[in-house]
């Protein structure tokens, strides 16, 4: 989760909101990403699926088969869908996103019966310093 905190830091400097993702195979970082919507002019271009496709061109699979991924904030729903469809098998999360947050926020997502793959979450990694750099981040927006 480190890491993860790492590239939300990145997305920081970069004036993007600060959310970080690693993607990690046999305990090597085989994909990162930030947030970089404003960069790309993306609504995709979150930090989840930023590394996802990172780790995707990396092992030269689209299926990420005994991956996981760690993200310093609660993925939404088109990141939750991609966790699924990437077949990642679990899901650490720092801290949770009351407004959009797809897993254990505004939705149980992960939990759907018509998911083709079940992907296993906990959540709460370092969950103050990804919490304050949000707050940090929004507060100087003001």
């Amino acid at each position: 989760m480190e890491q993860a905190l790492i590239q939300a830091k990145i997305a920081k400097e970069n004036d993007e909101v600060p959310v970080g993702a690693v993607v990690v195979q046999d305990n090597i970082i085989v994909g990162k990403g930030f947030n970089q919507n404003i960069y790309c002019n993306s609504v995709s271009a979150h930090a989840e699926i930023i590394a996802i496709n990172d780790a995707s061109n990396y092992l030269k699979n689209y299926r990420l088969i005994n991956c996981e991924i760690y993200v310093t904030l609660e993925p939404c729903h088109m990141c939750a869908k991609a966790i699924v469809d990437a077949r990642l098998k679990h899901l650490y999360f720092s801290t949770p996103d009351p407004k959009t947050g797809a897993i254990i926020s505004v939705d149980s997502f992960l939990s759907r019966s018509f998911l083709n793959h079940k992907v296993e979450y906990e959540y709460g990694f370092l969950d103050k310093d990804s919490s304050l750099l949000l707050k940090q981040f929004f507060q100087a927006k003001r």
